[in-house]
């Protein structure tokens, strides 16, 4: 009897098309966030210019854990920002107003759409994600934006 190490090249397409689109939505929401914290005015901006830091620098490290896992399963990044931009769903224009108020709201909008597409993920995509072992990894971006979306949901009581 022979075992089945390599998962079937359908299984792996399946994921791969997920974890691109994912991608792109991490890469979309650090660059949104990473503008904010250039952007941002008003009498909060320190506080919210630090927040904002602190925010990009969490998503920086999972678009790059997705980056690899990506690359893990034998598939590649695109090779550019447009072309990872071009792929998101959060595509929401930010025409929010500098203010730390407005851009939370918009931050959190856009980690909500997320959110809602990783719960997708995990459930239309179990039966791949647990023959890649892709399940656990798919749940803790998942916990983190959570995290992210209630600091977030924070700042505006």
């Amino acid at each position: 009897m022979e075992l089945a190490t390599k998962p079937k090249q359908q299984t792996l397409d399946k994921v791969s098309c997920m974890l691109t689109a994912l991608l792109a939505e991490e890469f979309s929401l650090y660059s949104k966030t990473r503008i904010a914290h250039w952007n941002v005015e008003g009498f909060d901006f320190y506080y919210k210019h630090t927040f904002f830091e602190d925010q990009y620098k969490q998503l920086d490290e999972l678009v790059e854990r997705v980056a690899e896992r990506l690359r893990a399963i034998g598939d590649y990044t695109p090779a550019t920002a447009m072309e990872i931009l071009q792929q998101s769903q959060c595509n929401r224009a930010q025409g929010c107003g500098n203010d730390g108020r407005s851009l939370v709201k918009e931050l959190l909008y856009h980690q909500e759409e997320l959110i809602e597409h990783l719960r997708y993920y995990l459930k239309a995509l179990e039966d791949e994600l647990y023959q890649l072992g892709g399940r656990d990894f798919i749940a803790d971006l998942l916990d983190a934006h959570e995290k992210m979306a209630w600091m977030l949901r924070a700042h505006l009581k």
